[in-house]
């Protein structure tokens, strides 16, 4: 478990991490969220110890970070794949990781296996494409065995098979009761991946709750319905109070969004005024527009609008 509690960190005027309290609990994926410049990376180095609180505390079952001797037994991190020396082998590596964290050499080779790099594990890293450093990466993260892992954008130079591949172990370690807390921007890979997911912006706390939630929270159902009769019936469910917009470009498919009106509500109404449905389905919000939504104020740098 990773407790922060008021964790602020400023550098000058610039506040990165502003009053912060989230649990991250064992036995779930966590994923980490927010949009460039929310104080994400930051976050994750106050946990490691590799930058200082400028105030409140951060601690990893419930002891902070820097008080263990042998870190890789504890907490397996991977902040940035890149972030390596270039001439030496993955064997050497590792090898070196553990012998300074005091771990069986016998796990070198077990966690390549584990990460599909046990042929390439005597070639220079230099000669690694992006992909098989994030593969490393996570090699070195599963290296001690250890009880928490954080991940920052891990899927960055994944083939969609190593994607999968990621995915199913994060899954795993957690169901192995394991504390899996995960950053990264991409929100399709968060909506298959994660149970829970901590949202920040500009330093703040602005979400933290189960996926379902979360997507609840930012943004209504529709309800897609088709009929022959679309007129008649957008003029039937706007009388009861629902906001009904076409669905299509055209306006000429009978295609219909609504939006305050349930689809088991639609089809009563269609029903009792004698008009044919040719299809009725509930579109349930995305993760990616209930994000978009719920951080608007919190984005610092925006791209101007398209002309």
């Amino acid at each position: 478990m990773i407790e922060l509690t008021d964790l602020t960190k400023r550098y000058g005027d610039k506040t990165a991490v502003d009053h912060l309290t989230v649990t991250v609990r064992s036995g779930t994926v966590t994923g980490f969220l927010g949009p460039n410049g929310s104080g994400k990376s930051t976050t994750l180095r106050l946990i490691l110890g590799l930058n200082a609180p400028s105030s409140g505390a951060v601690t990893v079952d419930g002891h902070p970070f820097t008080d263990r001797p042998r870190g890789l037994r504890h907490v397996g991190a991977l902040l940035d794949a890149q972030d390596i020396h270039g001439g030496r082998s993955a064997v050497a590596h590792l090898k070196s990781l553990a012998v300074s964290n005091r771990i069986p050499l016998r796990r070198v080779g077990e966690v390549l296996e584990e990460v599909g790099l046990a042929e390439a594990g005597r070639k220079r890293i230099g000669g690694y494409s992006l992909g098989m450093k994030q593969r490393l990466g996570i090699a070195g993260a599963l290296l001690g065995d250890p009880p928490v892992l954080l991940f920052d954008e891990p899927l960055n130079g994944l083939d969609p098979e190593g994607v999968r591949w990621v995915r199913e172990m994060f899954q795993r370690l957690a169901k192995e009761g394991r504390t899996v807390f995960v950053s990264s921007h991409l929100m399709s890979e968060m909506e298959h991946t994660a149970e829970r997911l901590v949202v920040i912006g500009r330093g703040h706390l602005i979400a933290d709750e189960t996926l379902a939630e979360f997507s609840r929270r930012g943004s209504q159902a529709t309800v897609l319905v088709r009929a022959p009769e679309a007129a008649a019936l957008a003029a039937i469910l706007t009388a009861e109070g629902a906001d009904v917009q076409p669905a299509d470009s055209d306006g000429d498919a009978g295609g219909l969004t609504v939006v305050g009106l349930t689809a088991p509500k639609i089809g009563e109404l269609a029903w009792r005024n004698n008009i044919m449905l040719a299809e009725l389905a509930t579109q349930n919000a995305s993760l990616e527009k209930a994000f978009m939504e719920l951080t608007a104020d919190a984005v610092e740098y925006a791209a101007g609008e398209a002309r």
